[in-house]
């Protein structure tokens, strides 16, 4: 008999992986080019470069001004006026990126919620039929299944998400 080829030997859950992945590689082609442009400032901002970068320009800037560098000449004195301006003019755009990357994130959270929800429906709807049918059977079958039926018909009816949510949202803490 010969050896299963890798194919054959693949994980039961390598579709599930290769399903994601591509939902996401099609949540990213679908970024505006605003949303790009915020995610590329964005990556490069969280990184240690920038941060080096940022601390490095600021001693810079302070050396040169408080006349630490013999030959350059002062262009933005104590309180350092101009670099406040700069900085924060820098952290307001940036900020303004961030929060358009977090949105899309957001947006693309709340649908993989959606979708989470949509599957965790059809498995429930799945399960309930699942154990309608294995009533039938042991009736079928002749097997007492009376002294179980009070704790199974609870899971054999279908949940109405909607009164669920509602019974969650009563019972949660308001925050």
């Amino acid at each position: 008999m010969m050896p299963p080829t890798g194919r054959e030997t693949a994980s039961p859950t390598n579709p599930n992986i290769e399903a994601i992945a591509k939902l996401e590689h099609q949540a990213l082609l679908r970024r505006t080019p605003t949303e790009r442009a915020s995610d590329a400032i964005t990556k490069l901002i969280g990184s240690t470069a920038f941060l080096l970068f940022q601390v490095l320009l600021v001693l810079t800037w302070s050396a040169i001004n408080l006349s630490l560098i013999p030959g350059v000449k002062v262009f933005d004195p104590f309180p350092f006026g101009i670099l406040a301006l700069v900085i924060s003019s820098e952290s307001v755009v940036l900020t303004i990126f961030v929060l358009i990357s977090q949105n899309r994130m957001a947006r693309q959270t709340e649908k993989r919620s959606h979708l989470d929800l949509q599957v965790g429906m059809l498995a429930e709807q799945e399960l309930t039929a699942m154990l309608q049918m294995q009533h039938k059977i042991c009736q079928h079958l002749g097997i007492d299944v009376e002294s179980e039926k009070h704790e199974l018909k609870g899971f054999s009816d279908a949940t109405d998400v909607g009164k669920l949510a509602s019974d969650l949202e009563d019972r949660l803490p308001d925050k």
